[in-house]
């Protein structure tokens, strides 16, 4: 491990076309020449995004070869490549190019390529070596997205196997540097920000008006006017989504100002207008998604208002993908988000939430919280193990390899497929790569509409949206302005251009008409949800069983009430069945050559509960419905695996114990405890339980109910457990029953193993002096001292005590009470017994 700690120089006063990265760019350049990795620390407005690459380009380490920076969003990397052009006074595609999903800008003269996560994965695993690459640089990598650290762990081990000399930096404004620097071995550098103070308020709400409800947009408009009235320069206000900014845009739209968007749905004009400097003497507002935190400059911003929430992907069970969903941003985030109002003057940051609403430290890695299915794919691909940050949590991942296995991607030793490889070229989520790879013909061009639909959420609105026909959803597709569809009409108009994307990258035309079959859309969609195919139910024909073993219902007026096959896309989890929200029927004959391995016969033996007996049945099934079964008998040696099975499942309990047995047990363990190297086993239930192969099983041979074992069968299968020897030490030293003074035997209970007890009464120990004790002596009995009518007197270890200080009081309160029995004044030499006169 390298000393982390790498001086920075004092920062001078910068010239007003500087940054204040330049002030330890020197620092940057003399640390990759000695080593190849680092971690750059430089606040919002520092340049790093911008003057880094470029003050690589000469450095004799990169020999000419490509620089490749790692942007989380594609308007980021839009932005970045157009400075970087711009300052060398040429056209993005030169020196300076970009690539992000569906959109390309390089050539063969581009040395510096700002792409998007997802496309450094494809270039690793499509050449792992990367020839004409000198470097790697991870931007704002503090957002920690799930590619991004993806591609970290990818170009650590490529670096470490096959290209000492590839350099790798990560850059970021908020992170634990420390942390990061220690994981990538690598010198850890920190740059100064230009930043103006920046004052921060919490405007009130008013009672009626809490986020994030509609009434948000009042709280909004009456904060950004006071906002106009307290401060100078433009304002940055930062939303959640595209949904919240349209609704903010019309909520705004009176008031005397310039409105602008910023998100990621524009188109690059938009874009470019949001970035672009306002006009002299009209003040601007702009509503942004949190992709104005970083890398973007907005000039002119000198307030910011926060509504303290983002869109972040969280895995969705309801659709089988991870979803951006609302949620409340970090401490980290909300301190960056108000440093954009201190970056050319003084500034005021409005946040609409209480003051007193605590914010998590920092933000938690998609890694953690997102579906994995992509990144199963990919790790079973690079075939080794990666050095992750964060590791990808164990029970996700088993999940993600479960779905992929019923892709076909992996195979049952969760090695990649020839299919599987075929669907990580798709570069989309495995499950939209499976529909489009495996459509036939014009289904092709269904699948492009299919996954951009699927992508997206239900554009329909209204009573349209709680339509459950997944076909629905493809009609209001294809259909033109006039069509009587509720829709939300921008969210079509995305899907739209993403489906034209997408049939733009496999080279199908764009009016290439898609099969109209009524069963295409669910023949194309099995393929992406395979878990979710569902076969209705021979008893409720509202309900479904689905191939991943669960079960859901149609609603109530469900226009697919009696399609005998669906495949289920969107459903809401319930308690019991879940209910289907999205859906279509598909062709069944498919089925059996599409899915020809999810076929199966297999023979089913189990424990019935309620009839306590084994029963066997042969069934053909399709993953876990269950298509036809007969009830056949069991053979012995499935019914014994079946009934120990059984026993584990409902622990000793279930099993006939008799009080001899339940005896002999307590006496073993107590004495087992008493005396450690005699060598008795152990029968205390968790031993019993996982010897039972050995005790019970030869009792359960020729049956098929646990009712038919006796109880007696079980005493004598623990009592076979003991040798000669052992069985003379337990009579001895851990007995059934001692002969106490009276000359009777009376029983000990060992039910508490480490104080075993004798009840007995009290004029049967008279002469006795001490304790009765077993176990080698080691243990005194605890005596329950009873009365004459077997009443309780007394408890005690200490008969001698108990004669001496106690029992003089104990015989003048029940000597007037039993007064046929013996209370002698001195019980030392007194005679014992069992009878109310002593005889003779």
């Amino acid at each position: 491990m390298l000393d982390n700690a790498v001086s920075v120089r004092n920062p001078m006063p910068l010239p007003p076309s500087a940054f204040p990265i330049d002030e330890i760019m020197p620092d940057v350049l003399a640390s990759l020449a000695v080593h190849p990795r680092l971690v750059l620390e430089a606040p919002p407005g520092a340049g790093k995004t911008t003057r880094v690459p470029p003050a690589l380009l000469d450095q004799p380490w990169l020999a000419g070869r490509r620089i490749l920076m790692l942007e989380p969003r594609r308007i980021a990397a839009r932005a970045a490549a157009e400075f970087m052009a711009s300052a060398r006074t040429e056209s993005v595609g030169a020196t300076v190019g970009y690539r992000i999903r569906h959109e390309s800008k390089v050539s063969a003269a581009t040395r510096i390529e700002v792409i998007t996560e997802g496309i450094l994965t494809r270039m690793l695993q499509d050449d792992p070596e990367l020839p004409t690459v000198g470097a790697i640089l991870f931007d704002e990598f503090h957002e920690r997205h799930l590619h991004g650290d993806l591609g970290a762990a990818l170009a650590l081990d490529v670096q470490a196997s096959l290209r000492p000399d590839l350099r790798l930096v990560i850059m970021s404004a908020t992170l634990d540097g420390e942390r990061i620097a220690r994981w990538f071995d690598a010198p850890r550098l920190t740059s100064a920000g230009r930043s103006f103070p920046v004052r921060i308020e919490h405007p009130p709400a008013r009672n009626d008006e809490r986020w994030p409800q509609r009434a948000w947009a009042n709280h909004l408009r009456r904060t950004l006017t006071q906002a106009l009235k307290e401060s100078d320069g433009d304002v940055l206000v930062f939303l959640p989504g595209r949904r919240e900014i349209d609704l903010a845009f019309a909520a705004l739209s009176g008031l005397d100002l310039e409105l602008l968007k910023l998100h990621g749905e524009l188109n690059l004009a938009e874009q470019q207008a949001a970035l672009a400097a306002g006009t002299p003497g009209q003040r601007r507002v702009v509503l942004a998604t949190n992709v104005a935190e970083s890398s973007l400059t907005l000039p002119g911003v000198r307030v910011v208002i926060d509504s303290g929430l983002a869109r972040e992907p969280r895995f969705d069970p309801n659709s089988g993908f991870s979803r951006l969903e609302s949620v409340s941003i970090s401490q980290a985030s909300a301190d960056q988000r108000a440093g954009r109002a201190g970056r050319i003057a003084a500034g005021i940051c409005y946040r609409l939430w209480p003051q007193s609403q605590r914010l998590e430290v920092s933000r938690t890695p998609e890694i953690a919280q997102v579906e994995l299915a992509p990144v199963a794919l990919e790790l079973a691909q690079w075939g080794a193990d990666l050095n992750w940050l964060d590791a990808p949590p164990a029970g996700a991942l088993a999940q993600a390899r479960d779905l992929l296995r019923s892709l076909g991607a992996l195979d049952a030793q969760d090695s990649i497929t020839a299919l599987g490889r075929r669907l990580l070229a798709a570069a989309t989520h495995p499950r939209l790569a499976a529909a489009l790879v495996r459509a036939e013909g014009g289904e092709r061009a269904l699948a492009c509409d299919l996954l951009a639909l699927v992508e997206a959420r239900n554009p329909l609105r209204g009573d349209d949206a709680r339509r459950d026909d997944f076909r629905l959803r493809v009609a209001a597709l294809r259909a033109r302005d006039g069509v009587a569809f509720q829709v939300d009409r921008s969210a079509l108009a995305a899907i739209r251009q993403n489906a034209d994307a997408w049939r733009r990258r496999f080279g199908i035309a764009r009016d290439d008409p898609a099969t109209d079959d009524a069963l295409a859309v669910g023949n194309v969609l099995m393929h992406a949800f395979p878990d979710r195919i569902a076969r209705q139910d021979p008893g409720n024909p509202r309900r479904y069983q689905l191939a991943n073993g669960r079960g859901a219902r149609l609603l109530d007026d469900s226009v697919l009430f009696g399609e005998p096959w669906l495949v289920i896309v969107d459903l809401r989890h319930e308690t019991s069945d879940s209910l289907i929200l999205g859906a279509a029927p598909f062709d069944e004959a498919r089925l059996a050559g599409d899915f020809a391995h999810a076929f199966g016969e297999r023979r089913l033996v189990r424990w019935n509960r309620e009839t306590r007996a084994v029963e066997c049945f042969e069934e053909r099934h399709f993953a876990a419905i269950v298509l036809q079964r007969r009830s056949v008998p069991a053979r012995e040696e499935e019914t014994v695996p079946a009934l120990l099975a059984a026993v584990r499942e409902s622990e000793l309990q279930t099993l006939p114990w008799s009080e001899s047995a339940i005896a002999l047990r307590q006496r073993v363990c107590f004495l087992r405890a008493q005396l450690a190297d005699a060598g008795l086993p152990d029968f205390s239930d968790a031993a019993l339980l996982g010897s039972l192969e050995t005790w019970l099983a030869p009792l359960l041979r020729d049956k098929r109910r646990l009712d038919a074992v006796r109880a007696e069968e079980i005493s004598q299968a623990l009592a076979d457990q003991l040798d000669y020897a052992q069985r003379r030490l337990l009579d001895a030293e851990a007995p059934l029953a001692i002969q106490v003074p009276s000359g009777m035997q009376r029983r000990i209970d060992y039910t508490n193993e480490g104080a075993p007890v004798l009840a007995v009464k009290l004029q049967e120990l008279f002469g006795l002096g001490e304790t009765p004790r077993i176990a080698r002596g080691r243990t005194p009995l605890t005596l329950h001292l009873l009365s004459p009518a077997g009443r309780p007197i007394q408890v005690t270890r200490d008969l001698h005590g108990f004669w001496e200080r106690t029992y003089p009081e104990v015989k003048k309160e029940l000597k007037g009470r039993y007064p046929k029995h013996p209370w002698p004044d001195d019980p030392w030499s007194a005679t014992a017994t069992h009878r109310a006169k002593p005889r003779g």
